[in-house]
């Protein structure tokens, strides 16, 4: 519970600038993810966004629908397709990078600097383990 309690503490920061940009928290996770590890399968990016696959499938339609990613087939295997972060999506992202790098630099005064690394490295701790990395 204090796992999901904190995580709400942090959202609330980030809604009401996803809010303004018609960006579901979950949305933001995809373009995010893809920003980060370039183009993905379908499978790979539920995994990295914590989304399940079913709703990700909707999210997919809605992101392609506003242009902010793209799907291509997988050279050789037309069953499978990688979906990539577009120009769009990127233009949104650096709209959203001051205010969003303010948000967690007032998360870092609030903690230190050191306390916040710590928390971070915790939490990543926790991430392999549970997935069986060590």
């Amino acid at each position: 519970m204090a796992l999901l309690r904190a995580r709400e503490v942090v959202m609330a920061r980030f809604r009401p600038m996803l809010a303004r940009h018609d960006i579901t928290e979950q949305q933001w996770r995809v373009l995010r993810v893809l920003a980060e590890a370039g183009p993905l399968e379908a499978t790979e990016l539920a995994a990295r966004a914590s989304i399940l696959p079913p709703s990700l499938t909707r999210i997919i339609r809605a992101m392609e629908e506003r242009k902010f990613i793209t799907r291509n087939k997988v050279k050789g295997d037309g069953r499978r397709a990688k979906l990539a972060i577009s120009s769009t999506g990127l233009a949104l992202i650096e709209e959203l990078a001051p205010e969003r790098i303010a948000i967690y630099d007032a998360i870092e005064r609030r903690y230190g600097v050191e306390q916040h690394e710590r928390l971070l490295d915790l939490l990543e701790s926790l991430i392999h383990l549970e997935a069986g990395e060590e």
